[in-house]
């Protein structure tokens, strides 16, 4: 498999299109201002896209999910646990709020909010994708999620929200696990936002995280790359 980094403006979110050799290609984590970029490599590359993947439904890892599935006519494809975000994904991050006006109101006016209106971007601008398909794992499970030529692996780690995962791609040594906001290099996801679980957390970093083989090369949501060796030895959260 070929991986390709896209830089979201908004908050930095790492969207990756994974691509087989004979050019069939997902997109993982289509982050605020990356449609463009990642429509342009799928051209230049002559890539085939299948899926659009988020590892988790936070708003700034699924804000050009629909512009991009529409643009390939493919299905945006999630946790079926995260798939509620995507119909309310203001709403999803506010406390006691079910509806999206409240929540979008304190998002306006917090971080999220000023990293749209700095990137050009208003809540209000934000698509509902119109074709969702959903997977269930359990913590822990894993399964095969395969897109034309194009296989990953996911993994079940709930805490950073219900349905956060891990996606696998080819093998250790080589391959690399999308680890979405459930761990950074250094930092672990946050679980204080509504779905988001210390104790939860707490279990996938044990039992999940700190199971992966330490040959695996990790690329977060966020931030640079690093290693699950690294973090295992290093990463306050992780380590000891």
């Amino acid at each position: 498999m070929t991986l390709h980094v896209v830089v979201a403006p908004v908050f930095g979110t790492n969207c990756t299109v994974v691509s087989a050799p004979s050019g069939d290609c997902v997109v993982v984590d289509a982050g605020a201002g990356t449609a463009d970029d990642v429509a342009a490599h799928v051209a230049s590359a002559g890539l085939v896209p299948r899926a659009v993947l988020a590892t988790h439904g936070h708003v700034d890892h699924t804000w050009d999910a629909a512009a991009l599935a529409d643009r390939f006519d493919v299905p945006v494809v999630l946790h079926v646990a995260d798939a509620y975000r995507l119909a309310d994904p203001f709403g999803s991050l506010e406390h006691g709020s079910p509806t999206g006006d409240r929540g979008e109101r304190s998002l306006v006016s917090g971080p999220l909010g000023a990293a749209l209106a700095a990137a050009g971007a208003r809540p209000g601008d934000y698509r509902e994708p119109a074709r969702v398909e959903t997977f269930d794992l359990a913590a822990g499970e894993e399964g095969a999620l395969r897109w034309g030529d194009v296989v990953l692996h996911a993994v079940g780690a709930p805490g950073h929200t219900e349905g956060s995962t891990l996606y696998l791609v080819g093998e250790p040594g080589a391959g690399l696990v999308l680890s979405g906001d459930v761990l950074f290099a250094g930092s672990v996801g946050r679980t204080d936002l509504p779905g988001g679980d210390g104790a939860t957390m707490a279990r996938t970093l044990r039992d999940v995280v700190g199971r992966l083989d330490p040959a695996w090369h990790v690329l977060p949501g966020h931030g640079p790359a690093t290693t699950v060796a690294r973090e295992l030895a290093t990463n306050p959260f992780l380590a000891g």
